[in-house]
């Protein structure tokens, strides 16, 4: 199998990765970045990102990522396709295989892989992404000011994301499929004396409709039981707040995870429990999950990165 030594890898795109290859290539340390089968990450698929500073007009997700993309090419970073299938981090250098055919042997990794959003795998999510069905509240629900939306899940996350819209939007609805929530007893009270939410126990979505965007929801209530009731809600815009599959596996054997998968680091830095390892963006972050919060950390795992090379005199 084909091998190559780097200094700095980073595996994985998205403004985590993109903004480690920024500062890894301002400071000479040659990164080269492999972006996954997603290039740009998941903000590729929002439409419009409002949040992040320095856009006051806003600007498209997919704009964003190229134009991070473009910096960190500016500063020589070596962007390349391709997907990370396996790793050993048992011993410096550490290595990673490209596409099951090639080896790079680096000096130190970022790994910002991410997060995958977990969807009920219905085809109308895929048919109005960008059109009334997200997986962040946070990073869209602006867009539904004075709407009507509807939240699919009963956890925490799920709770939390509706009593965030309920501040927006004109009603939310919680999907719930089981009888009860599972999120914590201070969500569960959140949510049930929050006058714009209405919690739908027992009902599963099934389908989505509309013209040009999400306009509605086909609902099950009491699914497969005698009683079972099938009826159409008039909708808005859609949530997916049934958690999201971090991006690790093929470092698990190495690094400490959490019970989901998130990578654990060092308090608030992006130190793993292996010298020279680093892990930035939504992989090691199960609470923010926003764009720039993982550009921060991206920064912080190249300035690390660096340190690490010159306290080894690999510079």
């Amino acid at each position: 199998m084909e091998t190559e030594k780097v200094k700095c890898l980073i595996v994985g795109s998205g403004p985590a990765g993109y903004t480690a290859a920024i500062y890894a290539g301002r400071a000479n340390l040659s990164p080269v970045l492999y972006e996954g089968l997603q290039p740009g990450g998941q903000l590729t698929t929002t439409t419009d990102v409002e949040n992040f500073p320095g856009y006051p007009e806003g600007i498209s997700g997919q704009q964003l990522m190229d134009d991070l993309r473009k910096q960190a090419e500016r500063f020589g970073a070596d962007l390349r396709y391709g997907v990370a299938t396996a790793s050993d981090l048992s011993a410096a250098p550490y290595k990673v295989t490209i596409d099951g055919e090639k080896v790079i042997e680096t000096d130190t990794l970022i790994i910002a892989t991410g997060a995958t959003a977990k969807y009920l795998g219905l085809e109308d999510e895929k048919k109005y992404a960008g059109m009334g069905v997200s997986a962040c509240a946070t990073c869209d629900g602006f867009f539904y000011r004075k709407k009507v939306v509807a939240v699919v899940g009963g956890g925490d996350t799920a709770c939390e994301e509706a009593v965030y819209l309920a501040g927006l939007a004109k009603k939310v609805y919680l999907i719930v499929r089981k009888p009860f929530l599972r999120a914590s007893k201070i969500m569960q009270e959140r949510v049930m004396k929050h006058e714009n939410i209405e919690v739908l126990f027992e009902h599963n979505a099934v389908g989505l409709f509309g013209e040009n965007g999400v306009e509605g929801v086909h609902l099950v209530k009491r699914m497969g039981e005698a009683d079972e009731e099938r009826y159409d809600l008039a909708i808005d815009g859609f949530f997916l707040a049934i958690g999201h599959q971090p991006n690790s596996d093929i470092f698990k054997a190495y690094l400490d995870t959490d019970e989901t998968g998130y990578i654990i680091t060092e308090g608030d830095s992006p130190r793993t429990k292996v010298p020279g390892v680093f892990a930035a963006g939504d992989i090691a972050d199960p609470h923010y999950r926003q764009a720039i919060t993982a550009a921060g950390s991206g920064c912080k795992a190249a300035l690390e990165a660096e340190r690490y090379l010159s306290s080894k005199c690999l510079l």
